[in-house]
C-alpha cells in the first residue's frame, strides 16, 4: 500500500482543517472555498509524497497524539485516556492585571506566554491577531512584546492558517511559542519532525481545548441576524465579555463600516447552539483531542458551576512540560495566580459534551460510508451499545454541519438571508427536540424512546 498522498487528496476527502503547514513552504497559497473554509490551492496541492502524509494532521500515515506525547512528555506522570499525558490540572483564572480583563476568559493563556517571554525563553508567540482593514477579519501574526500579544487576546472562532507565520519563523531566527487549537499544533511538532529549522525556533506550544472550527459564513450569520449587510461589517466580537453576566452567556457583536455596533446573545440565534455544529469544518468529525494533547500545557473554560456563572471568566489548565510547570508554581506562590489543584475527571467534566462527540460520536461515525481516504484514529469504531436516539443526535449534527455551508451559500448568492436563517431555525427544532426534550417534536420522540425502551446512555446527554 502506497503511502504517498496529497493535499488534494485530503481536501477531497473532507480531512482538511486549514492549518497551512502543506502550504508553508512556497510552493503552494492557501485560499478561501466556496463554503467559507481555507484550503491549500495550486498545482503542488495534487502532487502525491510520502513527506506530506507524514505532515498532514489528518492523514492516516502521521503519527497520533499519543505517540507525539510520549516523545514529547516522556517523564510526565499522569496518563489519562481524555488529557493524555500530563503533569497536573488547576482550575482558576490570572491575580496580575490586565490578563484576565483582556482575555475571554481567565487570562491564563496570555499570561503564560507573556511569562515565556519575560523570562527570555522566547522571542515571538505565533498567535491569532484581529486583521487589517480590508483584510481577513482574523489571521496569525507574530508578537514580540507584551503589549502586542494582549492585543490579540480573546476567543477567535474564525478559519486561520499558520502558513505565512511558519515561512516568517523560517526567516527570523528566534525562539518562538505557537497558541493553537489542537489539530494545528499537532501539525506544527509533524513539521518540526521533518523541518530543523522549525525544530530549533519552536520551542513551545500552547494549546487551546476545542470543540470544532468555524467557517467564515458564521459571521455572515451573525450579521443576517443582527440586519447588518456582511459586506459592511468590519470587525467581529464572538464572545462580548460582561463580568455582570455568566461567564456562558456569548454575545456576538459586530462593527460595521460607519463605525456603529450591532450585538445579540447567541442563545437568540437561529445558530446559536455550539454543539449543533453549524459551519463546522468537515474534518471535525474526524478528531479525536478535546484538550490539545500534544501541547506543553492546554487552556480550556471552566464550563461547570460555580465557575460558568462568573462573567470575569475561569480558566482550567492542563500542565504538561516541567518549565510550565515551574512558571505556575512560582506565580501561585507569589500570588500573581488565583489557581486550585484538581484532577483530571474535574477537567474533564468541564468539557463533557465535547468528549462524547469526540469518543462516543467519533466511534459511531467511523461506521458510517465514507468517501475517498478513511482516517485512522485513536477511537475504534462502533455502533453497538448507542441507542437510536443518541445515534440520531450525531446524525443530526453531521447534517446539520454539512446543511449549513450549503444553505448559507444559497442564501449569499441569492441575497435572500431568510433561506439559511429559516433552514437554520428548522434544523434546531429537530436538534433541540433530540438532544434536550425540548420543542413541539418531543414528546412525539419521547413517545417513541418509551415504546421501543432503547438500550444505551442517558439520552438527554448533549
Amino acid at each position: 500500500m502506497s503511502r504517498a498522498l496529497s493535499p488534494a487528496q485530503i481536501v477531497a476527502s473532507d480531512l482538511c482543517i486549514g492549518c497551512g503547514v502543506c502550504a508553508s513552504g512556497g510552493e503552494a497559497g492557501m485560499a478561501w472555498d466556496a463554503y467559507g473554509q481555507l484550503k491549500p490551492h495550486g498545482p503542488a496541492t495534487r502532487r502525491q509524497t510520502e513527506a506530506f502524509a507524514a505532515l498532514c494532521p489528518f492523514s492516516p500515515f502521521a503519527a497520533n497524539e499519543d505517540q507525539i506525547a510520549a516523545a514529547r512528555f516522556p517523564d510526565a506522570p499522569h496518563l489519562d485516556a481524555r488529557l493524555g499525558r500530563h503533569v497536573s490540572c488547576h482550575v482558576g483564572a490570572v491575580a496580575e492585571p490586565p490578563f484576565r480583563e483582556r482575555g475571554s476568559s481567565g487570562g491564563m493563556v496570555s499570561w503564560v506566554a507573556a511569562e515565556l517571554m519575560r523570562r527570555g525563553q522566547i522571542d515571538g508567540v505565533l498567535h491569532v491577531h484581529p486583521g487589517q482593514p480590508g483584510q481577513p477579519f482574523f489571521g496569525y501574526r507574530i508578537s514580540r512584546s507584551e503589549q502586542e500579544l494582549l492585543a490579540g487576546a480573546r476567543s477567535r472562532y474564525h478559519p486561520i492558517h499558520l502558513a505565512e507565520v511558519l515561512r516568517e519563523v523560517r526567516a527570523m531566527p528566534g525562539r518562538y511559542a505557537v497558541v493553537g487549537i489542537p489539530c494545528f499544533i499537532k501539525a506544527v511538532h509533524l513539521a518540526r519532525a521533518q523541518d530543523p529549522v522549525l525544530a530549533d525556533r519552536i520551542t513551545h506550544m500552547l494549546g487551546l481545548f476545542c470543540g470544532h472550527m468555524k467557517s467564515a459564513r458564521f459571521v455572515d450569520s451573525f450579521a443576517w441576524q443582527l440586519g447588518a449587510d456582511p459586506a459592511r461589517v468590519r470587525a467581529v466580537e464572538y464572545r462580548l465579555k460582561d463580568a455582570n453576566r455568566p461567564a456562558n452567556w456569548y454575545t456576538a457583536h459586530l462593527t460595521l463600516e460607519d463605525g456603529s455596533t450591532v450585538q445579540k446573545d447567541w442563545f437568540h440565534l437561529a445558530d446559536g447552539d455550539w454543539g449543533a455544529g453549524y459551519f463546522q469544518n468537515p474534518a471535525c468529525n474526524f478528531c479525536d483531542d478535546v484538550v490539545a494533547e500534544t501541547a506543553d500545557v492546554s487552556f480550556g473554560d471552566a464550563w461547570v458551576e460555580p465557575y460558568s456563572q462568573d462573567g470575569r471568566g475561569t480558566n482550567v489548565v492542563v500542565v504538561r512540560a516541567p518549565l510550565i510547570q515551574r512558571l505556575i508554581d512560582e506565580a501561585r506562590a507569589e500570588g500573581r495566580l488565583a489557581l486550585d489543584q484538581v484532577d483530571a475527571d474535574f477537567v474533564a467534566e468541564t468539557q463533557a459534551a465535547g468528549f462524547r462527540q469526540r469518543r462516543e460520536g467519533l466511534a459511531y461515525r467511523l461506521t458510517w460510508a465514507k468517501r475517498g481516504i478513511r482516517p485512522v484514529k485513536r477511537v475504534a469504531p462502533q455502533a453497538a451499545g448507542i441507542g437510536w436516539r443518541r445515534k440520531l443526535v450525531y446524525r443530526t449534527r453531521a447534517a446539520i454541519s454539512r446543511g449549513s455551508h450549503r444553505m448559507a451559500r444559497l442564501a449569499a448568492i441569492t441575497s435572500r438571508p431568510q433561506i439559511y436563517v429559516g433552514w437554520a431555525r428548522r434544523a434546531y427544532a429537530l436538534y433541540e427536540a433530540l438532544t434536550y426534550h425540548r420543542g413541539r417534536l418531543a414528546p412525539i420522540l419521547d413517545r417513541i424512546e418509551r415504546m421501543t425502551k432503547p438500550r444505551g446512555g442517558d439520552p438527554r446527554r448533549p
